[in-house]
């Protein structure tokens, strides 16, 4: 009877190794979750220097941009052509503001999503024109342990053209 005590217990011990072994034994989501929030911050801060390497360098090589009434944009390269023109608008200025942060157990993914607020330049009369709407962002923890976002999508809360508000 003794004897299968110990075989239950080495059984059990050894089931517990190899699941500390396959998440490395510690939990990083509050960490993770701190890193990509206290990255968030610098990134809506740093889009006030309408520098288009500054606001890009957040995006991973391979991202996935995916802005209103446009089709998806992929990488970093073809994401800095497309915000070249809006940076360069007068009138530009956009921030945001995280509302939520979960992170993989894995710990090499982190979702937010959050806020936004944007002013362009109206392309009739150039007045300022104020636009509100929510993210979603995706990061991925890079090789060298910083966060890059992997996918990026905003919308507007406008009505679109010909809809019904609700």
């Amino acid at each position: 009877m003794k004897r299968y005590g110990w075989m239950v217990g080495g059984v059990a011990l050894c089931m517990m190794a190899i699941g500390c072994a396959e998440t490395g034994g510690v939990d990083t989501r509050e960490a993770d979750v701190k890193a990509v929030k206290d990255l968030e911050v610098a990134w809506s801060r740093d889009l006030g220097s309408k520098d288009v390497d500054k606001m890009a360098s957040y995006w991973a090589d391979d991202a996935a941009i995916m802005m209103p009434n446009e089709p998806i944009i992929n990488g970093r390269e073809k994401g800095k052509e497309a915000m070249k023109p809006m940076l360069a608008d007068p009138n530009f200025a956009l921030s945001f503001q995280t509302a939520r942060v979960e992170a993989s157990k894995g710990g090499d993914m982190v979702y937010t999503t959050g806020t936004y607020s944007m002013t362009v330049s109206d392309p009739k009369d150039k007045k300022p024109v104020t636009d509100k709407g929510k993210y979603v962002t995706v990061y991925k923890k890079q090789a060298d342990g910083s966060w890059k976002a992997v996918a990026d999508i905003f919308n507007s809360d406008l009505p679109v053209p010909g809809s019904t508000p609700q």
